[in-house]
């Protein structure tokens, strides 16, 4: 947001919440919630996006319907004995984006669905909130599954596992017997507290808001913890963040630390928050945790603590 246009939001949101707090949280939760544009900015944005549609020029686009619209897939087919992996991206992106990711996942042997989730690339809509991510990840699985893998990136992989954990009442899970995040955040309160900090949100503002966005999924901020979801799943898990990631801070991956031998944390340096999907060394990783037959040590990976570098 522009410096100006958010000084201006700043001071909205305090005369606002000085005389009708419930309005502005929200107000607050639809600027939360309102996706950004689809179209790719500055040159090299352009590029990257030209070059992944150019990856997934020969995937299948697959509509999936939704209780609220219709998302778009992308599949890349395997043999009929291939595993089934699904990838879903970020806030702010698109499936061009995990196109890398996508492409290397399929080289190695595994049939590949890509995700645009609500309000991103070719999928309905201006918004997004976790509840809407995750039936829009359920219903994929349930159209295009059943799915042996799934790998989320960022907001992604935060939606990924609360899709995997079951928890919006009327909405489906996703199967998937083994999770990756990439550059995940684990506590969704963080995220909101984060914003509401960036906007200075005066304290009655930032309850409500909260208070707005439980509503709107339908459970309270707790039931957001992945890493709870995570212990309680027990399926094979692998995280792997940047140590240099300026977005999602790595202390939201260490967190997975110690929660048990179905979890192993990698450490890819040097590749920040949005690199870090196309990094050949971190597609080897998840395309050997996908593959893995379960005899022994994943390829490529190292234990929780370890590094990937």
């Amino acid at each position: 947001m522009p410096s100006f246009l958010l000084q201006v939001t700043r001071l909205g949101f305090v005369g606002l919440g000085a005389v009708a707090p419930e309005v502005a949280g929200s107000l607050a939760f639809w600027l939360f919630c309102r996706t950004p544009s689809r179209r790719p900015a500055g040159a090299k944005a352009r590029q990257t996006f030209a070059e992944g549609e150019a990856r997934l020029g020969a995937a299948e686009r697959i509509g999936v319907r939704t209780t609220k619209g219709e998302v778009m897939a992308y599949r890349l087919n395997g043999s009929s004995a291939a595993r089934k992996v699904l990838a879903v991206h970020g806030w702010g992106s698109r499936a061009e984006y995990l196109s890398a990711l996508a492409t290397g996942l399929h080289s190695a042997g595994l049939e590949v669905v890509v995700l645009d989730l609500p309000g991103h690339g070719r999928s309905y809509g201006r918004a997004l909130d976790m509840r809407m991510a995750a039936e829009a990840i359920a219903a994929t699985e349930a159209r295009l599954g059943p799915f042996d893998a799934a790998v989320g990136h960022s907001f992604g992989g935060a939606a990924l596992m609360t899709a995997a954990g079951g928890i919006f009442p009327g909405v489906g899970h996703i199967g998937a017997q083994k999770l990756a995040v990439i550059g995940a955040p684990s506590e969704i309160i963080e995220v909101l507290r984060d914003f509401s900090s960036m906007l200075q949100l005066p304290t009655v503002v930032q309850q409500r808001l909260v208070a707005r966005a439980e509503r709107a999924v339908g459970v309270p901020m707790q039931k957001f913890d992945t890493v709870e979801i995570a212990r309680r799943l027990g399926r094979p898990m692998l995280v792997v963040h940047a140590e240099d990631d300026k977005e999602v801070g790595v202390h939201h991956a260490r967190r997975y630390n110690g929660l048990g031998d179905h979890v192993r944390l990698l450490f890819a340096n040097g590749h920040g928050h949005r690199r870090i999907v196309s990094a050949p060394e971190v597609i080897e990783a998840i395309a050997d945790f996908a593959l893995d037959d379960g005899t022994g040590d994943m390829p490529g990976t190292v234990s929780a603590g370890g590094r990937l570098s």
